[in-house]
């Protein structure tokens, strides 16, 4: 006869099963309240996520100039003034020798197309010009006949830009106070907070700060490797534009996906136009080579070593992030999957039992000696003994 199960024990562990399920279900309507207000706060809310971007980037040559005695309002200016002329000096050594060579591109372009025009005439595809004329007038027919959504759609696009262009004044002045008034965050929120939290949430947030420095500088790293790497077959192939396309692919490494996308199709399309189908295919298999040892080995590696993840989660982010949120969440992903653990490593390291087994010769682990505080003592109590 089998044994009977208990009632009290079935009784218990029903009431903490609904006990946990409950304050599950409150955790995450508390989440769900909070990515509500984020996303009615937006337009607030994603400038001061690329001033804080912007600001992990610049902050270690403020730092180097207030340790050298400069004042924090002239530190912070000159290192704005500096970066905004490196952006300047990225954005014209891109478009400065692309303006120059634009007439040879713009011949290599027709050949290019008179080049498709041949090979579509050819077999297996057969296609004669009366062909492809009547599919450039229907083309042009289409477009006629959807002049209006082509009205609204680029009138959504220049507000997208134009709310670009806001974001990135609002960041940078965002970034100038940050930079200036950066190290006075802690101790002013430390005066303001109750409690044990005036040391939990200091703690927390210097700890933050530094993995999301941690984040970008492996994102840099990354997109140096992908910029070297992609500029050298492109200079063995004697493409041209080598060192613009070598910095396009550097900048858009910050962008995932669609950066890498877009830099990989203009070195694909010049590379077209200027050396053939050849060169372009070959330039093509060594984009989608190096864009496959970043995703899959070069980014998981850096920034697991960097932000103590692992690969997998790391992967793992990055999908969710795009899946739900787009270009954005794939770009925050991984820097908001590090806060997170930042914040867990915290909680546990708070919530450990300091028992342990101990010699019965040893003071016992509970009894705190004179050197050490109190367990379960707020950090920063140890300074003060």
């Amino acid at each position: 006869m089998s044994p009977m199960l208990s009632s009290t024990k079935s009784a218990a562990a029903l009431r903490t099963a609904a006990r946990v399920s409950a304050e599950s279900l409150l955790v995450l309507l508390m989440a769900a309240v909070t990515l509500w207000l984020v996303g009615r706060m937006w337009s607030i809310v994603w400038p001061l996520i690329a001033a804080l971007f912007l600001t992990t980037l610049t902050w270690p040559p403020v730092r180097f100039l207030r340790r050298h005695g400069w004042p924090p309002a002239l530190a912070a200016a000159t290192v704005t003034v500096f970066f905004l002329l490196s952006v300047a000096g990225i954005v014209a050594l891109i478009a400065v020798p692309m303006a120059s060579q634009s007439g040879e591109l713009a011949d290599g372009v027709v050949d290019g197309i008179g080049w498709l025009r041949e090979w579509a005439a050819g077999p297996p595809l057969n296609i004669n010009d009366t062909q492809i004329t009547g599919a450039l007038d229907t083309a042009v027919a289409r477009l006629q006949d959807s002049i209006g959504s082509m009205v609204t759609a680029l009138a959504t696009g220049l507000g997208t830009v134009f709310n670009g262009v806001v974001t990135a004044f609002l960041a940078l002045f965002l970034m100038f106070f940050f930079l200036k008034d950066g190290p006075r965050f802690l101790p002013w929120l430390t005066r303001q907070l109750p409690g044990r939290l005036a040391t939990d949430i200091p703690v927390v947030a210097e700890r933050g700060w530094d993995t999301l420095g941690a984040f970008v500088r492996s994102q840099a790293f990354v997109g140096l490797i992908d910029g070297a790497l992609i500029g050298l077959g492109l200079w063995i192939l004697d493409v041209p534009l080598v060192l613009p396309l070598a910095v396009l692919t550097f900048v858009s490494a910050f962008v995932p996906i669609i950066g890498a996308l877009f830099a990989g199709l203009v070195a694909v399309l010049i590379a077209l136009v200027s050396n053939g189908p050849t060169d372009a295919l070959i330039v093509l298999a060594i984009i989608v080579v190096v864009q496959q040892l970043e995703g899959n080995v070069f980014q998981p590696m850096i920034q697991s070593r960097g932000l103590g993840l692992h690969a997998a989660v790391i992967l793992l982010a990055v999908t969710l992030g795009g899946s739900t949120a787009g270009i954005v969440g794939s770009l925050l992903a991984v820097p908001v999957a590090a806060l997170i653990a930042v914040v867990w490593n915290y909680v546990r390291g708070q919530l450990e039992d300091p028992r342990r087994e101990t010699d019965p010769d040893e003071p016992s682990a509970d009894e705190p000696s004179a050197d050490e505080p109190p367990a379960g003592a707020p950090l920063g109590a140890a300074a003060a003994v």
